[in-house]
Parts: C-alpha cells; sequence; structure tokens
C-alpha cells in the first residue's frame, strides 16, 4: 500500500496560500463567535463571510513596509472587505492568530504522517510474515550471536513503528491547541466566550492559561516524537546497510535497471537509500533540540521561537513524510538472500550454539561455572581455527565425561530456535492496529 499523501500534498500545508487560509479561518470562526454575542452585526457578518479573502502578493508588498506579517494580511483582508474590516480582529493580538493556524497546519500534517506510518506497518509486516521462518544470524556486538529469523526481525521494527504512530496520535493531540484570549492572555479586550466557540468550530481545546503565546512545550513534544519516529527509520536503514556489505550480503537494496552505483567503480551496488536516511534523521533530531530550545520565552512572550518555527515546521514534517515514503518503498523492495543467510550461520563452524551445550552440561550436574569454562575452552580453539565446534567437544574428555554423542548432537539443531516464532508472532500481530 503506497501512503494516500505525497510530498506535494505535505508542502503544500506550508505553502503562503494554504497558511494564509487558516489564519483567516481563525479570524472568521472569531468574527462568528462575536456575532453571536451582539458585537458584530449580522449583516456585517455576513459581507465579511463573503467578500473576506487576500492576495499573496499584495500581502508581500505591504509587509516590505509594515514589517508585520498579520498586520499586512489584515490590511489585504480589508482591501477586499472594505468597511466592515472593522470588525475583524477585534480584541486579538497576533500570536492568537499565528499560534492557533499553527496547531492547524500541524495536525494536518500529523495525518499525512500517521497515513504514512500506517503503509510503512503494512508493508513490513507482509516481509515479516514472508520471511517468518526465514533462518539467519544474530548478531550482538556485530559479532554471531545465535539464530533467529528475518521475520522476526521484521516483527520487531513492526511494533516499533506503532509505537511510533501512538506516539505520533499523542503528538497530534497536545499540538491541537489554540489560544484567542488577546495580548499575554487575559481576556482583557475579549470575552472568553469568543475563543470557546471559534475553537471549538477549528476542531480545537483551549490553552488553559496562556500567556501571549500556546506553550511550546507542545512543539517540543511534537517535534520530538517526529524525531523519534525519524530515528526509528534510521535504526531499519543502519541494519540494512549492514546487512548489505559485502562480508554479508545477507538483503539488499533494490538495484534498478540502468542504476550506477560509482563513478569510478562500475560494479558497485551501495546502499545509498539506507544512507540518506540515516542522514536526514540526523537533521529531524536537530529540529527537536530547535523545538526544545524554543519552550523558554521571555516573560509572557517574545518572538525567539518564531523564526525557529517557520524552518522546523515545514523542513521536519516534509523530511518525515518522505523518510517515510522512502523507507515503505525500500523494505517493500529489499531484496533477502536466504542462502547466504545460511552459508553465514556456519562461517563459525558451530560455535553459534555454544549456549545449547552449557544448558546441556548444567542439566547434567556441572556448575555453571564449571560448565561455561569448558565450553569456553572448547570455543576458544575454534576460533583459533584448530578444528569445527562439534568435533571439538567430542574430543574433550571433560565434556563427554558428562555428555553422549546424541548430547552434542542435539544441541546442534536449529530447530529449538523456531519453537516460539508463532507465539512472538501471534502477541506482535495479533494486537488491534
Amino acid at each position: 500500500m503506497i501512503p494516500r499523501y505525497s510530498r506535494i500534498e505535505m508542502s503544500r500545508i506550508w505553502e503562503p496560500e494554504n497558511r494564509f487560509n487558516k489564519w483567516l479561518e481563525v479570524e472568521l470562526a472569531a468574527c462568528e463567535a462575536w456575532c453571536r454575542l451582539g458585537r458584530i452585526p449580522k449583516r456585517s457578518l455576513e459581507k465579511i463571510k463573503k467578500t473576506a479573502r487576500f492576495d499573496v502578493e499584495r500581502i508581500d508588498e505591504i509587509e516590505k513596509t509594515v514589517k508585520h506579517d498579520v498586520i499586512a494580511f489584515l490590511t489585504s483582508v480589508a482591501e477586499f472587505v472594505g468597511p466592515d474590516s472593522r470588525f475583524i480582529h477585534v480584541g486579538l493580538t497576533s500570536s492568537d492568530v499565528l499560534d492557533t493556524a499553527f496547531a492547524l497546519m500541524l495536525r494536518e500534517a500529523s495525518d499525512i504522517i500517521i497515513a504514512d506510518i500506517i503503509a510503512l506497518m503494512e508493508v513490513i509486516k507482509d516481509k515479516a510474515y514472508k520471511h517468518k521462518m526465514t533462518v539467519m544470524m544474530g548478531r550482538s556486538h556485530g559479532i554471531h550471536a545465535e539464530p533467529t529469523t528475518f521475520g522476526l526481525k521484521m516483527a520487531a521494527w513492526y511494533d516499533e513503528m506503532r509505537r511510533n504512530r501512538e506516539r505520533m496520535e499523542s503528538a497530534r493531540e497536545t499540538i491541537s491547541y489554540g489560544k484567542i484570549s488577546g495580548a499575554v492572555g487575559t481576556f482583557s479586550s475579549i470575552d472568553p466566550r469568543v475563543e470557546a466557540y471559534a475553537l471549538k468550530k477549528l476542531g480545537l481545546k483551549p490553552e488553559s492559561v496562556a500567556t501571549q503565546v500556546v506553550h511550546r512545550d507542545r512543539h517540543a513534544q511534537y517535534f520530538s516524537t517526529l524525531a523519534i519516529v525519524a530515528s526509528s527509520i534510521e535504526k531499519f536503514a543502519v541494519e540494512i546497510r549492514h546487512l548489505q556489505r559485502t562480508e554479508v550480503l545477507e538483503a539488499e537494496e533494490p538495484f534498478t535497471v540502468g542504476q550506477k552505483g560509482s563513478s569510478a567503480m562500475p560494479h558497485k551496488r551501495n546502499p545509498v537509500l539506507s544512507e540518506n536516511l540515516t542522514g536526514l534523521a540526523r537533521l529531524v533530531r536537530g529540529y527537536a533540540v530547535s523545538a526544545m530550545e524554543d519552550v523558554a520565552l521571555w516573560h509572557e512572550r517574545d518572538i525567539s521561537h518564531s523564526s525557529v518555527e517557520r524552518v522546523i515546521g515545514p523542513d521536519a514534517t516534509i523530511l518525515v513524510d518522505f523518510m517515510l515514503s522512502r523507507a515503505t518503498g525500500l523494505i517493500r523492495d529489499l531484496v533477502v538472500y536466504p542462502d547466504n543467510m545460511a552459508a553465514n550461520m556456519d562461517r563459525l563452524n558451530g560455535l553459534v550454539y555454544s549456549q545449547k551445550v552449557l544448558l546441556k552440561l548444567v542439566d547434567k550436574g556441572l556448575t555453571r561455572e564449571e560448565a561455561y569454562a569448558a565450553v569456553q575452552r572448547c570455543a576458544m580453539m575454534v576460533w583459533e581455527g584448530l578444528g569445527g565446534f562439534k568435533e571439538t567437544l567430542l574430543d574433550d574428555d571433560e565434556v563427554m565425561h558428562y555428555l553422549s554423542i546424541k548430547d552434542v548432537d542435539g544441541c546442534f539443531d536449529v530447530r529449538p530456535y523456531l519453537a516460539h516464532v508463532d507465539y512472538i508472532f501471534k502477541r506482535t500481530f495479533a494486537r488491534k492496529g
């Protein structure tokens, strides 16, 4: 399933036309509220709603003189509305419009990102079931540990993206707050009922104790969530980069007809998509830091956060949207090499079954320390190239004093590592969502 939103649509959220439309939505909602309270004549409200619009080029032209974007916007709207424009922005301060509209835009962006996450989860789930029992080497510290399956690796990614979806849903809720309470948030020139009506109409909740702005811890949570999503994607990308290494080659990015890997070396097939995702994650994490820096403003408000948000709002959401789409295509088309996985499992001549031997010796009466010393002694001989692990165990008098040949053979069986794969899949994928 391809995400139903595209990067073009995410970019549209941040274009001036949509931004000013959101400002106008806020202003009109406030006008409706004032009309209900008798402050604005119904005839004037109808005129405002019928004629209120703006011209982006005109706003830019006005702003060059007034050096204030909201005043430039209101002036452009007034040129279309005429005398009834005096009722627009009554009792409001600029941040009432800016912060409430910003919440609307971030909420729109959230919906796109959540849809992207769901699409990625579906692709990961498909890959997990396809390779549910594809045995491969599990690694810790980059070193062969014990067998696992490629499907389990995908199941873990799926579960992580489920958590990311839940985080984004929570962040969407946290950011869906506005304020229309005037300068420093005291409602000194506006009736609280205006805020209540307008925000309800816009689908937002009111900041309980606003200053002149909505508090930026909300935005910090939002952009930190984007950073976590990006970091998860980087985690997947780094794993793919490792699996594509020449010495490993257990999975590989799709390499399309006509694609070139290197300007100098025609043989190269590089993990460029994964490397790109790794780099982009660094940017998104940086935006999270910037959002946290915005939490501390002077007193009831300054505008040090404004310049930051003009960059990180569009950049972070567009990047995460792009990263999720790229990751979806990458994992969907990932080439998996089960034969190479099997071959790599044999590279340590059976050492990966060492824990089975250890536990078997413990079952036969040795202390864990005694069993560990015996197994490690044999394992180190294999590391030094003195034979295979099973043969070394069979030649070791201490080990064979406790184990039979059948006992040893039984330790070198991959099936126990697969015994509970179904159980893990059931508790991962049986959950709703």
